[in-house]
């Protein structure tokens, strides 16, 4: 496979987002002959990091994009998880990822209005709605700032680190990092491919499969971005297809999730503006959306 690795800006923890992350300085640290177990706090730690700079910026920073940020930083770390998982306790490392998803799930609540609103307002007959969009993407951004604080992320995600760190580094193999990356990677692809043949048989109505190749790209994206020194080959090609799908999948299921959180609350929005003309308007986005999706999925 083919790669090239684009950069992500990151945050230390409690800070502003740093000209260079780092997880990019110690990417470049990591060797072909280095052991997995001795690489995996030096992937990590610096997630960890992020996710908890970004987690303490929400409290501070209302925008769609610290929001997004923080959603992008959890489920970097799942996917670092998800890779590393061979050499974890099966029950724990299912624990920590459904920690990610369920912190990452808190900050999306208030990210889905962010995505609706913007939907919207590319329609002038919505545009009467956007007073209650936002008084109600306000009283999500409460409730996400509330459930963030009272899980204690900077506790919580240290302690994972600290309980991972600890399991791998006890054990007495070891394995090389290069052999084990590329085992991990070409695992990730081969799911990605199951799913993308899932989702060619399916019909345009079946979006779960659509979602599921989203999410199956954007792991293995992540995986190729961890792992590219300790790579063989390049990977520049596959990575440009992943940002491509990635890019177009995540179009659809903006649209989709948007279809949804307008149609469970048409009634909170009653009286602000026609909620039928924006939901088939959605709906006809969906559809189009759909087909340009569908169109890359023999590219994979």
């Amino acid at each position: 496979m083919k790669r090239d690795s684009r950069k992500e800006s990151h945050k230390p923890e409690g800070g502003s987002p740093a000209a260079g992350s780092a997880t990019q300085e110690h990417q470049h640290e990591h060797n072909p002959r280095q052991s997995a177990q001795a690489a995996f706090a030096s992937y990590a730690a610096p997630l960890v990091s992020d996710a908890i700079g970004y987690a303490h910026a929400v409290h501070d920073d209302a925008s769609p994009e610290a929001l997004h940020k923080l959603r992008v930083s959890l489920r970097r770390m799942r996917s670092l998880w998800w890779a590393f998982a061979p050499l974890l306790e099966k029950g724990e490392n299912t624990r920590q990822r459904a920690l990610y998803k369920y912190l990452a799930t808190a900050a999306g609540k208030t990210r889905d209005w962010d995505i609706l609103i913007e939907l919207l307002t590319q329609k002038a007959a919505a545009r009467d709605m956007e007073p209650k969009l936002k008084e109600a993407r306000g009283e999500a951004l409460a409730t996400s700032r509330e459930t963030l604080s009272n899980a204690d992320v900077k506790h919580l995600l240290r302690e994972a680190l600290t309980s991972a760190s600890t399991e791998i580094n006890t054990a007495h193999e070891r394995m090389p990092l290069s052999g084990f990356a590329s085992k991990r990677v070409k695992a990730s692809e081969h799911s990605l491919m199951k799913r993308a043949k899932r989702a060619r048989k399916a019909k345009h109505s079946n979006y779960a499969a659509f979602h599921d190749v989203r999410k199956a790209g954007k792991k293995l994206r992540y995986l190729l971005e961890f792992f590219q020194p300790v790579l063989s080959g390049s990977h520049k090609r596959t990575l440009k297809r992943l940002k491509q799908v990635q890019k177009r999948f995540g179009a659809l299921n903006d649209v989709v999730a948007s279809e949804t959180l307008l149609r469970d609350n048409s009634a909170l929005l009653e009286g602000s503006g026609d909620t039928e003309a924006a939901l088939r308007w959605l709906h006809k986005e969906r559809n189009r959306r759909m087909r340009s999706a569908s169109g890359l999925l023999h590219k994979l």
